[in-house]
């Protein structure tokens, strides 16, 4: 018969007759009255074309055609009740599931070592995928179902997005050694004979720290002299260290290429830049329990110290 025109419903009260071997049992369990649980075999009777159990004393014994049936529908049932009870019972350390997490290269070479050895520890089976803000934006950010978190520059409350604090970051700018300008106090006039590296991280756009830049330069009126724009933090290193140009990056990854690249910060003028760096996730994730595992094993690698986040769109993991 086609199974489209079989009401699932009625398999399941089969099967509970078949276990309990009575009506009135099954319609305990079933949370239904006995007459229920008739009306349903009546109606299985009628599309299988099989008596499926018949009364014996006070009980019901089954059919050949229900004894066949049984040991299929137990399966089913169980395997039913594993996979709709599995999200709670998620096991960090038997899960084989993968895990997306949206890091710029920034929070590549300072957050992911720690984010991967914790990940390591604690989910020994499972796999981590690092994407990047170029990916992370082609396949539709949070809500386009591919990836599960993303570390980034805390910004407005988002429709259907929940964030964590993390930790504050503090931007530098730097210069190669040697540098007409290296050494002295930058003051306005120093500012406005540099020439910038730009760093556009998603799909040739300035991203979410780009624009924390661009208010944070707003702010003390400087202007910004772009020379050479690059798709990542790497590379605008890699452009000043061979160059007379400037380039800012996140004060962490200068101390990281520090030995490597021969760099040096300059005394911005005015305060310094600083804004703090989020975890975001999505609505779509946020009660998943493999999911809130993960993003507590994140938070628990990477936060700061800091009072609670606030519930709505600062949640908690």
């Amino acid at each position: 018969m086609n199974i489209a025109a079989l009401d699932l419903n009625l398999l399941l009260v089969l099967h509970t007759v078949l276990v309990e071997r009575s009506a009135a049992a099954a319609a305990r369990r079933l949370h239904v009255t006995p007459s229920a649980v008739s009306n349903s075999l009546a109606k299985l009777r009628a599309q299988l074309g099989d008596p499926l159990v018949v009364r014996s004393g006070r009980g019901l014994v089954p059919t050949p055609r229900a004894l066949e049936l049984a040991p299929h529908l137990r399966a089913a049932v169980r395997e039913l009740e594993r996979v709709v009870a599995g999200n709670e019972r998620f096991d960090p350390a038997t899960t084989t599931r993968s895990f997306a997490l949206a890091l710029s290269d920034a929070h590549q070479i300072c957050d992911l070592p720690r984010v991967a050895r914790a990940f390591a520890a604690a989910m020994p089976r499972a796999q981590l995928r690092i994407v990047s803000i170029d990916h992370f934006e082609a396949v539709g950010g949070l809500a386009g179902g591919e990836v599960d978190a993303a570390v980034a520059p805390a910004t407005a409350p988002q429709a259907g997005q929940h964030s964590h604090h993390l930790y504050e970051e503090a931007g530098v700018l730097l210069v190669r050694q040697g540098h007409p300008a290296a050494g002295k106090p930058v003051t306005r006039e120093v500012w406005a004979s540099l020439r910038h590296v730009d760093i556009h991280l998603a799909l040739g756009r300035g991203g979410i720290g780009h624009r924390a830049a661009r208010a944070w330069l707003a702010g003390e009126r400087l202007a910004f002299d772009v020379a050479v724009v690059v798709p990542s933090f790497l590379a605008a290193a890699v452009v000043a260290a061979n160059s007379d140009y400037a380039c800012g990056l996140p004060r962490r990854v200068a101390e990281a290429l520090a030995p490597v690249l021969p760099l040096t910060p300059l005394a911005l003028p005015g305060p310094p830049m600083a804004f703090s760096i989020d975890l975001v996730w999505h609505e779509r994730t946020h009660l998943d329990a493999g999911a809130r595992a993960f993003r507590e094993l994140v938070i628990a690698a990477l936060a700061s110290p800091r009072p609670a986040s606030k519930r709505g769109r600062r949640a908690r993991a």
